[in-house]
């Protein structure tokens, strides 16, 4: 079975920015020591700064859900409630 590649994009609301990034700093260290982490890269938009986009490889979408469903992304997820604009996420299997 081949690695599972996401991206996600999320956007602060305008008067969140900073509260919203520390948050998505704070999901970092613990997802890289997790299970079935390949690669998980959080960057920030050089134009908007509201703009954050995750890059994360892993080694099963079952790696994916325990990450999810991990206590630290339960706590990120009750801490930014009201400080997001947008988000998508996209889950994709390379082809080539």
């Amino acid at each position: 079975m081949s690695n599972l590649t996401v991206v996600a994009k999320v956007v602060a609301k305008q008067d969140a920015v900073e509260t919203l990034k520390a948050e998505l700093v704070k999901l970092v260290a613990p997802t890289r020591q997790e299970q079935g982490c390949i690669e998980y890269r959080l960057h920030q938009d050089n134009y908007d700064p509201a703009v954050f986009i995750f890059y994360e490889n892993w080694e099963s979408m079952a790696c994916l859900e325990r990450h999810i469903n991990s206590s630290h992304y339960r706590e990120y997820a009750a801490a930014v409630k009201g400080l997001i604009a947008e988000k998508m996420v996209h889950k994709m299997t390379a082809v080539e």
